[in-house]
């Protein structure tokens, strides 16, 4: 069975990471084929994983989730499993280092379920796939920033301000950022979705305090992550 893990461009999985940040690129609801080898979900990750290395110390892995299936697929949650995949082959390397997960659409969803690890110290959501009903009881002590676009068509704007309230009603730390352009591919503002994301990884980190930006979530006053300051 091939590596769950698969270091981004200029890292290399070793003894010596203090911190991992890994990207899980997005999927289909249901889909048994394998990802194919011109992945376009997976590509569109690589720009927040150039973003996620500027913006975090040498010392800090930064990899990409290779999933075996492209769908979800029920109640098997596959991508899931994959993600545990790979928490458990940066473990055997580098130990109980602290890790952030950065996922977009399924992979957001796939890291948010995921986030009961107990090294994952917070999700930075994509454009998540967040159905009525997806559980978020275990996010307690968790950060989770969520960005999304509400005139995505793809996934429901409403739906991830939905999930921060039950994640808050959890005890997470949450925090919504409504971005202004981007549909769900994120290209509109590109830029700002990768500086955001990677400055809320570096931030959950404890290496840069977290960034300026849009305005938060109207309705989820009172989550914001970090200390006082400029909301984003």
């Amino acid at each position: 069975m091939q590596a769950a893990l698969v270091p981004a461009a200029g890292h290399r999985l070793s003894q010596g990471a203090a911190a991992a940040v890994l990207l899980l690129h997005g999927g289909r609801a249901d889909d048994l084929s394998p990802p194919p080898r011109l992945n376009l979900p997976a590509l569109r990750m690589r720009p927040f994983a150039t973003a996620v290395t500027r913006a975090t110390a040498h010392d800090v892995l930064v990899a990409h989730v290779r999933y075996r299936y492209r769908g979800w697929n029920g109640h098997h949650a596959h991508p899931v499993a994959d993600v545990r995949r790979a928490l458990d082959e940066l473990r055997a390397v580098a130990g109980p280092i602290p890790v952030v997960l950065v996922g977009h659409s399924m992979g957001g969803r796939a890291a948010l379920r995921a986030a009961e690890d107990p090294q994952v110290e917070g999700v930075v959501a994509l454009a998540p796939w967040c159905p009525s009903g997806e559980p978020a009881a275990h996010l307690r002590a968790r950060a989770v920033v969520a960005l999304h676009d509400e005139r995505d068509r793809v996934t429901r704007a409403a739906d991830t301000w939905a999930y921060l309230a039950r994640a808050r009603k959890a005890e997470a730390r949450v925090h919504g950022v409504r971005m202004p352009r981007g549909g769900h591919a994120m290209i509109g503002d590109a830029g700002l979705w990768h500086r955001i994301t990677a400055g809320a990884a570096a931030a959950l980190l404890g290496l840069a305090p977290f960034p300026d930006g849009p305005d938060g979530l109207d309705g989820l006053d009172g989550g914001t992550i970090g200390p006082p300051g400029p909301q984003w």
